[in-house]
């Protein structure tokens, strides 16, 4: 059965969390809104009296956490929350998600922060890490603490894979030759990472070609892309995990020496000690092709071992299964679709001061694109089937194919390879970093700011 957004978000309310006691507070509202997790009947019937005379909406945000994690109680909170903004959502948790997403003009109570960390620290203590109070200030966070969702699993609840085995592609006899994996190359050193097993971990730290990288993969927003892990002003590189919370469906990793939430999607720190650091990761160039595919072309790669020090069930097409065959986001997120379906396939590229992305079925039409970002021109090689796009730097070039050779327009071929397209004199045109995603998490980050090949 495909798994939709209103059987998810069922589960999650129905999560447990751990009670705290009851204690006096000296700030009324903060005593209404624990009452329907912590109070006794006649306490949570005093809260939503108190909260309906107050006849505020910035506590909707607050109560929507009480709503989503309450047994019991969430039709009586969903009536004070309907009250209060002037909606009719009742107990659907993701449309009042999508509400606060669409309402940034109300701004929460003081409250919240004291109450939702309350909640969340009951799930797992070991998100205090991520909560502390200091970096909670709406002023010190670069994204909106009332958006941040708890994903359903614990800190490191989706384990990382920090330098794991690999394997001689003629020993990975597990695998399936239409096996999509994600492949890099970096320095000659060429490694592949196959989708069922990274839909696990969600993550990797490793040393490739000398160069310190993580792979953050958000199966949510189906994108994995590669960040390089030195960054200028610290003495090692940094090294990344899943921290079990979410924002607007996307993952928030974090890094390990300062417990900073970072977003996967941009590569920035949003919340906690290196927030306006000016820290942005650096991309690296990483593809999406089939096991074939990829071992045809490289095939002295080494690739993931089954051996990851995890149990989890790796065979082909079962982590994510239903997500990915259903419409549905298992999570709420603002989305344009007046242009393209939520979680159709785009190419991103963020380089060169701009944005832009290529629908993955543009190149049903031709597999190669010609060109521009900014004012660099670009040739795109890609392969829908495989989820595979590549983007090179073109200079004066323009490309286009014929049978399995690369042209440029005085009829030379070209060799495409993971660092650049290479002609036989040697003339060689670079790589640019780029990484497939769904639709909705382009629109949703960069949507303004960015541009969309055809319109």
């Amino acid at each position: 059965m495909p798994l939709t957004r209103r059987g998810f978000t069922g589960m999650l309310i129905a999560a447990a969390v751990t009670p705290a006691p009851l204690r006096a507070q000296d700030d009324p509202v903060l005593a209404a809104l624990r009452s329907p997790l912590y109070g006794t009947s006649s306490e949570f019937a005093k809260g939503m009296i108190f909260m309906r005379e107050r006849g505020s909406p910035d506590v909707v945000p607050a109560l929507l956490t009480s709503m989503r994690f309450s047994r019991g109680r969430q039709g009586r909170i969903a009536e004070v929350m309907d009250e209060l903004a002037g909606q009719k959502f009742g107990t659907d948790w993701f449309e009042w998600m999508l509400w606060q997403e669409r309402n940034p003009q109300i701004i929460p109570h003081p409250s919240l922060i004291p109450f939702k960390r309350e909640v969340l620290l009951g799930i797992d203590e070991n998100f205090d890490v991520f909560l502390k109070p200091e970096y909670l200030a709406r002023k010190r966070m670069k994204i909106r603490f009332e958006e941040i969702a708890w994903g359903g699993v614990r800190k490191d609840g989706i384990p990382s894979l920090d330098n794991p085995e690999l394997l001689p592609a003629a020993k990975a006899n597990y695998l399936k030759g239409d096996d999509l994996v994600f492949g890099v190359s970096i320095n000659g050193d060429t490694r592949a990472y196959p989708l069922r097993i990274m839909g696990w971990h969600e993550m990797f730290n490793e040393v490739i070609g000398g160069v310190a990288v993580a792979l953050a993969y958000c199966t949510l927003c189906g994108s994995g892309i590669l960040f390089e892990t030195k960054v200028k002003g610290r003495r090692r590189p940094l090294v990344f995990g899943s921290s079990g919370f979410l924002y607007r469906s996307n993952k928030l990793m974090f890094d390990r020496e300062t417990h900073s939430l970072w977003n996967q999607y941009t590569g920035k720190p949003v919340v906690g000690p290196l927030v306006d650091s000016g820290i942005e990761l650096k991309q690296r160039p990483v593809v999406i092709t089939s096991w074939d595919a990829w071992k045809a072309s490289h095939p002295k790669t080494q690739v993931l071992s089954l051996n990851t020090g995890h149990r989890r069930d790796y065979g082909s097409g079962v982590v994510y299964q239903d997500y990915f065959s259903s419409a549905e986001l298992m999570f709420p997120a603002l989305v344009d679709q007046s242009r393209h379906r939520q979680k159709d396939y785009v190419f991103a590229v963020r380089q060169f001061g701009a944005a832009r992305a290529w629908p993955l079925d543009a190149f049903e039409e031709k597999s190669i694109i010609n060109d521009a970002i900014a004012q660099t021109p670009l040739v795109l090689i890609g392969n829908p089937s495989k989820r595979t796009v590549r983007a090179y730097e073109r200079g004066p070039h323009r490309f286009q194919q014929r049978g399995e050779e690369v042209l440029d327009d005085t009829g030379l071929a070209w060799t495409v390879t993971e660092t650049a397209l290479e002609r036989s004199d040697g003339k060689k045109l670079p790589r640019v970093a780029g990484h497939i995603s769904y639709w909705f998490a382009w629109d949703n980050y960069l949507g303004d700011a960015a541009t969309i090949y055809g319109g």
